[in-house]
């Protein structure tokens, strides 16, 4: 049987690393153009980019599977923040159909490793790091007295 490799710092996950992208992509495009002067849209358009980055670090720092589970809802959730404000900025003229385009693109790519990422952890029999000495507790310890 192969060993499921174990991923130890947030920064190895998929999803951040395209939610990372998408960040980057949000912020050199909103720091341009007409999106630049509307501080309300750029802001929130921003704020909902850097959140998908933000949860899944911050979920995966709580160390359960059930938190983390949690927290990557709040990520994919954002990824849909992030398509919404899009629209606006699309349609008020503010972006051109190939930045849509991209931008979208790369929300709905993160939206679905953070969804596969959720199934994963949802049919794991594991609880997460912070539980990790009771998953598989050794019998010789459960009996031990202090």
């Amino acid at each position: 049987m192969e060993a499921v490799p174990t991923i130890t710092r947030f920064e190895d996950i998929d999803g951040w690393k395209k939610a990372r992208e998408l960040c980057r992509e949000v912020y050199a495009l909103s720091g341009t153009g007409p999106m630049a002067k509307d501080f309300g849209l750029r802001d929130q358009l921003r704020r909902a980019a850097t959140s998908v980055m933000a949860n899944i670090a911050e979920g995966f720092g709580r160390g359960g599977n059930r938190e983390f589970i949690q927290f990557l809802g709040h990520a994919r959730g954002s990824c849909a923040e992030v398509k919404s404000h899009l629209y606006v900025a699309f349609d008020a003229g503010m972006i051109s159909q190939p930045d849509f385009d991209r931008l979208y693109r790369l929300a709905s790519e993160a939206e679905a490793l953070i969804s596969g990422l959720m199934k994963y952890l949802q049919a794991s029999d594991l609880r997460g790091r912070k539980f990790k000495e009771t998953d598989n507790p050794n019998p010789e310890t459960l009996n031990r007295k202090p």
